[in-house]
């Protein structure tokens, strides 16, 4: 398990460390909004990530840790499940709106278990100050092993560059 992080972590910091074949910026985004796991027995949860990444121009690159959590229906217990992902992303400039598609791949880890992971989805972003981005996005989320784990989510948040 500490091995698998450790080399998913180094592989992610050796590609947004490299030396860019072209000019990019660097940025800090942070997200939150509401999950629904596809198991009819968890109620919607909460849903966070945050993450580092590059922007090409029409192309970006990040490391993200998310963390996910889903109430039981008619119980106290809930579900938690913390992740590590690499996603790419592909921009599409609309005269002052970016609407992006985004895949990634990691693993994620719910109590003792830890499998790979992987997602998809689509956005949009509207800058709302010189290097702010707000940032609405749609993200499906599962697990290899444990595809009862799998979520749709809906995140808002902000994008920041520097």
């Amino acid at each position: 398990m500490k091995k698998t992080y450790s080399l998913l972590i180094a592989a992610l910091g050796l590609t947004l460390l490299a030396a860019p074949l072209q000019a990019s910026d660097r940025y800090a985004s942070l997200f939150g909004g509401v999950s629904k796991i596809n198991d009819g027995t968890l109620d919607a949860g909460l849903t966070a990530t945050a993450a580092l990444g590059c922007d090409y121009g029409t192309s970006r690159v990040e490391a993200e840790l998310g963390y996910q959590n889903n109430g039981v229906k008619n119980s106290t217990s809930d579900v938690r499940l913390v992740s590590l992902m690499g996603n790419g992303y592909y921009d599409i400039d609309l005269g002052g709106v970016d609407l992006y598609g985004t895949a990634g791949v990691g693993v994620a880890e719910s109590g003792h278990q830890t499998d790979v992971a992987y997602q998809f989805g689509a956005g949009l972003a509207v800058p709302i100050g010189d290097k702010v981005m707000l940032d609405a996005r749609y993200r499906y989320f599962t697990t290899i092993v444990n595809p009862s784990l799998s979520s749709n989510s809906g995140l808002l948040g902000l994008r920041i560059t520097f």
